[in-house]
């Protein structure tokens, strides 16, 4: 489940299906790759989290599988638009 505030910040990038799947697919529209860990007792413990996703440079932790893809969703979609670099024309 997740919390209230995480949910109203997809509604405000326009998403409104908050379960796993439509987050995954969702994810998987603006990421070419991630990976998503499922950790074990030890690390669960030390990390108090149950997932890490690692996409790019950034790592998401989180305790459940839909947390995990709507952190790393709102970390692509709320991130500054960078400005092109105008393009020299070819004259």
């Amino acid at each position: 489940m997740l919390s209230t505030e995480t949910q109203a910040r997809l509604q405000q990038q326009g998403l409104s299906a908050f379960d796993e799947v439509s987050l995954r697919e969702e994810l998987e529209k603006h990421a070419s790759t991630y990976t998503l860990i499922r950790l074990a007792a030890w690390p669960a413990r030390r990390w108090k989290c149950h997932y890490r996703l690692m996409l790019g440079d950034a790592i998401h932790d989180a305790q459940n599988v839909a947390e995990a893809y709507a952190m790393a969703l709102l970390s692509l979609l709320e991130r500054p638009l960078v400005e092109a670099e105008p393009q020299p024309s070819h004259s």
